[in-house]
Order: C-alpha cells, then sequence, then structure tokens
C-alpha cells in the first residue's frame, strides 16, 4: 500500500508496504538534465499550447484512440483489476490528478507506451504483462505515468507522426532530408526522456531491483533463474568502456535509429541515479514542486543540460569520449591515438605501431600513454 493506506486489493504477491507519496512533484525532479532543458524550452514558446492545438487536428490520435477501444482491453475495475490498482497508485504516489486511461493489446513483443496529445494514454502489451512479475510491472506503470506527467506523450506523438511523414516523402531528396533530421534529434531527445521516465518508475516502485530485474527481463525474456542482475550491469560496463574508437563509432550507428537506450545501459543509468544525492532528496521530501515551474530559467536549464553532458563526457570510459576529454584537457599525441583507434578499418594495427610507441617514450611520454587501454588499441586484428 502507499502511504495513505491506498491498498493492492486481491493480490497477494504484492508486498504490504508503505510507499512514499511525492505531493505536488514537478517532472523536472527527475528529469535527465538534457530531457529537462528541452522540456522547458518547449513550455516556455509563445502558442505552444496553440501549435499543438492545431497539430492534433493532423495526428492520427482519434483514430488511435478508436483503436485501441475497439480492438484492446481497457483497464478497468472489472478488467485487468491488479494493473488498474498500480495505476491508480502510481498516479497517487506521483500526484498526477487525471488518470490517463490504460488499454492492454495482444502482442507478443514486451512493450509499453504513453501516447496522445490533448489527453494521454497508456498501452501495454500481453507480452509484457506475461514476463513481468507484479513489482516489476508497477515500475513500468510508473514509467508510463511519469512520461505523462512530463507531457512526453505529446512529443512522442509528433516522433510517430513525423516516422510516418518521412517515409510518405522519401522520394522528395531534400524533405526526406530535413524531416529525418528533426526525427533524429527527437529520437536524441527521446532517448534521454525514457531515463528520467525509468527515474519515475523508480519512484513509484521504491525498488530498485524490481526496476532492474524488468529490463533484464525485457532484454533476456523469463528466464529469471538463468539471469542475474548483477552480470547483467557487468555488461553494461563492458559494453561502454569495451573496445575501440571503431566500436564507440558502432555504438553510435547502432543507437541512432532507435527511441529507447539499451537494456543494459538503462538498466546501469538507472543504478547510478538511485546512489545520487538527488534521489535520497526526493525520497526525503525535498524535491522541486510544480508550483515553481513557470519560474523555471530556459538560461539555466541550458547550463545543467551542458554539465550534465561535459559530466558524462568527464566520467565516461568510452575510447571516443575519453579521446574527446583528454582534447578538451589538452592530452598529447591526440593524431596517434587516432590512428591506432581506427587501425581496424584497414584490415589491422599499423605496422610501425610499436616502433611509435617506443620512439614516444624515448622522447619523454609515458608508456601506453595515459595508461588508459591505447595497448589493447595497437593489438592486431581487433575487429
Amino acid at each position: 500500500m502507499s502511504d495513505d493506506g491506498h491498498e493492492q486489493n486481491g493480490h497477494e504477491s504484492v508486498p504490504s508496504r508503505r510507499r512514499r507519496r511525492f505531493p505536488g512533484i514537478s517532472s523536472r525532479a527527475y528529469e535527465h538534465p538534457a530531457d529537462r532543458s528541452a522540456l522547458v524550452a518547449l513550455r516556455k514558446l509563445s502558442g505552444f499550447d496553440t501549435v499543438f492545438k492545431a497539430l492534433s487536428g493532423l495526428l492520427p490520435e482519434r483514430s488511435l484512440r478508436l483503436l485501441f477501444l475497439s480492438d484492446s482491453v481497457r483497464v478497468s475495475e472489472a478488467q485487468f483489476t491488479h494493473l488498474n490498482d498500480m495505476l491508480r497508485d502510481a498516479c497517487h504516489i506521483l500526484d498526477l490528478e487525471k488518470v490517463p486511461p490504460m488499454y492492454v493489446t495482444q502482442d507478443p513483443q514486451p512493450n509499453a507506451m504513453c501516447i496522445g496529445l490533448d489527453e494521454p494514454i497508456v498501452v501495454v502489451t500481453t507480452g509484457l504483462v506475461e514476463l513481468l512479475n507484479e513489482e516489476e510491472m508497477r515500475a513500468v506503470v510508473g514509467h508510463e505515468v511519469g512520461h505523462a506527467l512530463s507531457g512526453h506523450a505529446v512529443y512522442r506523438t509528433i516522433l510517430l507522426f513525423l516516422t510516418s511523414l518521412a517515409v510518405r516523402v522519401a522520394w522528395i531528396p531534400l524533405g526526406n532530408l530535413a524531416i529525418m533530421a528533426i526525427v533524429t534529434a527527437l529520437r536524441e531527445w527521446f532517448r534521454k526522456s525514457e531515463l528520467s521516465a525509468d527515474r519515475a518508475g523508480l519512484l513509484v516502485g521504491q525498488d530498485l531491483q524490481s526496476s532492474m530485474r524488468g529490463l533484464m527481463k525485457m532484454a533476456g525474456g523469463n528466464h529469471l533463474h538463468e539471469m542475474n542482475v548483477d552480470a547483467f550491469l557487468e555488461q553494461a560496463e563492458e559494453y561502454e568502456a569495451g573496445g575501440d574508437l571503431r566500436d564507440s563509432v558502432l555504438k553510435i550507428l547502432n543507437v541512432l535509429p532507435r527511441t529507447h537506450p539499451f537494456a543494459a545501459v538503462r538498466a546501469a543509468e538507472l543504478k547510478k541515479w538511485a546512489a545520487t544525492r538527488d534521489y535520497q532528496r526526493i525520497m526525503d521530501g525535498h524535491y522541486a514542486r510544480r508550483t515553481e515551474d513557470g519560474d523555471t530559467s530556459v538560461t539555466d536549464s541550458f547550463r545543467q543540460s551542458a554539465a550534465g553532458y561535459a559530466n558524462d563526457v568527464k566520467q565516461s570510459k568510452d575510447p571516443l569520449m575519453k579521446l574527446v576529454s583528454d582534447l578538451a584537457g589538452g592530452a598529447g599525441d591526440l593524431g596517434g591515438r587516432v590512428r591506432r583507434g581506427f587501425a581496424g578499418f584497414a584490415g589491422g594495427a599499423p605496422k610501425d605501431a610499436p616502433r611509435e610507441s617506443r620512439e614516444e617514450r624515448a622522447g619523454g611520454g609515458r608508456p601506453g600513454d595515459g595508461g588508459d587501454g591505447d595497448g589493447a588499441d595497437e593489438t592486431p586484428g581487433d575487429a
């Protein structure tokens, strides 16, 4: 039960425990800095609401609502009652006054989404309902309610519309390029918004292990006895730090068409946030309120976003991010490191790589030029 005794009736597997509630919480409290700065800027735009109301006539929102109403099961006190309890409890914890309609649609692919311009709706697939246990599902429901509180549903709907439009105008070279540039930028923002919603899911479920197990199951299926959260997080560590500059480029290319970050990365990011002072302050009742949203500075939000990105680059173990960090710090022999990092694209490391390293050391440089994995970059056949 949540802090006011809101019970989850008829589900013994749901632990009977008190959960903290966050009256008047602003979505700024849990949003990723890049997500928060974009939302603050959009909300400050003059005529923002008018533009989106005009767009709503062009978007298939009514069609989507009719589709789910006619071909899915609406969650209520009579249908999927355990999901209905979770939804109402999530809205109660995050103080979302209007509970969005929720539908379960037949689809073996585990998925959930929050869409809509005027009134967001939450949709979960049968694959997801069958995959997750009660506490893991609670985090997902909180995730979607977080999207609704942030207003992400508006931008996701526009992203879906623009993606569809890009396909229709693919025969127009410049028109397609312009739309795809916007879509690419929206996808980058939306990947950050997913990290924000993961945080909202943790605030609702208040069980980090369940949140991470849910992400792990979405990556590996319903074989929990064969998986381990710690080992899953080690994958994220290996993904970030492993390889060379070629792998860094491939990571970028792999993630560009996606609207969601990779599951292992999301789990690692959520664990990292749960260990921060910001999360603890929220749990202690110290957080941004909606009543203060109107006074939020766009400039300050962008500064926080820039600082967040800079900190991510500084702390990242990714070879490309380390190179960028070294460049900003004035590290030497960046040209040599770039050549070694991309050597695999030419079929292997340069033949003179070992000799070059000896020359560098003779010139006073440190062995391995910083001891940050360059030796691995010089290994032939590292493709």
